[in-house]
């Protein structure tokens, strides 16, 4: 967790996804899961907009690639499928809380990763679930 003393990063915040939503509206935990068939105990975000492409890309609605700028209301803290198990430290800035994200806008445009890349993460996700590897710790 962090507190005012000790912030974690500043931001801005993005999250990426396939969802519609709208100015205001809360994501919260316990919904729904963009990556996995199961309700997510935290809600994940990042400050890293090439993190936040993947998480839009890699979605699994059928539907708008989206990413949203939004605003932590509480307490979060490093991302442990990311932090020190894929990647050391957080380069990915990536981040969860059990606290709402608050949207406060959409981008509008922004650069898709390329169809190749895309295509690759998404054939190494696969096999990593094949060989039970693509766990998220939630």
């Amino acid at each position: 967790m962090n507190d005012k003393k000790d912030v974690l990063d500043k931001g801005p915040f993005f999250h990426g996804t396939k969802a519609d939503l709208k100015l205001g509206d809360l994501l919260k935990p316990q919904h729904l899961s963009n990556y996995q068939d199961k309700k997510s105990n935290y809600i994940y975000f990042t400050a890293s907009l090439d993190a936040a492409k993947w998480g839009a890309e890699l979605a699994t609605a059928n539907s708008k690639e989206r990413i949203y700028l939004v605003e932590p209301l509480g307490d979060f803290e490093n991302d442990p499928n990311l932090t020190h198990k894929r990647f050391p430290g957080n380069p990915t800035r990536s981040y969860r809380s059990k606290f709402p994200l608050k949207i406060v806008a959409e981008l509008s445009k922004w650069e898709r990763h390329s169809d190749e890349d895309i295509n690759h993460m998404l054939t190494s996700l696969k096999k990593l679930r094949e060989e039970g590897k693509n766990v998220i710790y939630d």
